[in-house]
């Protein structure tokens, strides 16, 4: 009886160290804990329309230049 470690995706399993067998063998598999992601992915705010309102400034021409560099784009 050999014993593996593996990780299942919930498709397949992947092993974490080489396989000390091969052919074909008869298995069990017992899933022992759940493995928590160790980075979860931050979860942003759902985004409101005018959330922003009165927060930046847009100009209304995008082709006329800003005040501030005015004087490095003529």
């Amino acid at each position: 009886m050999q014993t593996v470690k593996a990780i299942f995706d919930g498709v397949n399993f992947l092993p974490k160290q080489p396989l000390p067998i091969s052919g074909k063998y008869e298995v069990e598999i017992i899933f022992l804990e759940p493995i928590e992601p160790q980075n979860p992915i931050p979860v942003r705010p759902p985004f409101e329309y005018g959330c922003m309102t009165g927060k930046m400034w847009i100009a209304d021409d995008f082709d006329a230049p800003l005040d501030d560099l005015k004087e490095y784009m003529e």
